[in-house]
């Protein structure tokens, strides 16, 4: 026998046998391979809801947030006629229920029209242009309730318009 024959089988007989380690190493290859693509994974979906996606969110709510303030600023200007004096008007006005997420509120004061949202980068004001003879612009809207424009005389020819925002009640289903 030649000598490495011998000593095979002198380690057989011994009991401790000659192991083969040839067929383990794919299985850990792809071990490996598979824990770098779940690492790989993890690090994308990180840096995707770590930063990229809260800040898409907060831009595509600031453009919608003006988008609101924009069409509820032209519904109140509407509401409004151009020279009316004895007048008294009720419109809806249709408000999205939530922007990125969450309620929000639309506040009037003195011919300023404010959108307050919980993320200040989604919140805004803008001017409304009304005619001169409306003499007051109050009231808020919540996005959970209907919103209605009331126009209406303020009792004598001589004072103006005055031009609430005011909350209706939810419509309950049968």
């Amino acid at each position: 026998m030649t000598g490495r024959r011998m000593t095979e089988d002198r380690n057989v007989t011994e009991g401790r046998g000659v192991l083969d380690e040839r067929g383990v190493s794919p299985v850990i290859g792809k071990v490996l391979e598979a824990g770098l693509v779940v690492l790989y994974i993890g690090l994308i979906t990180t840096t995707l809801y770590g930063g990229v996606v809260p800040d898409y969110r907060t831009a595509v709510g600031d453009e919608v947030g003006d988008r609101v303030l924009s069409k509820t600023a032209e519904r109140i200007q509407q509401a409004v006629p151009a020279n009316g004096r004895t007048v008294r008007g009720r419109m809806r006005v249709t408000l999205p229920r939530t922007i990125r997420g969450m309620e929000y509120e639309i506040r009037a004061e003195s011919r300023k029209l404010t959108l307050v949202h919980s993320n200040k980068e989604v919140s805004g004001t803008t001017r409304l242009a009304i005619p001169e003879h409306v003499d007051t612009v109050r009231g808020n809207w919540s996005s959970t309730e209907p919103a209605f424009v009331v126009v209406r005389s303020e009792g004598t020819e001589r004072t103006g318009l005055v031009v609430e925002l005011e909350r209706g009640q939810r419509e309950r289903a049968p």
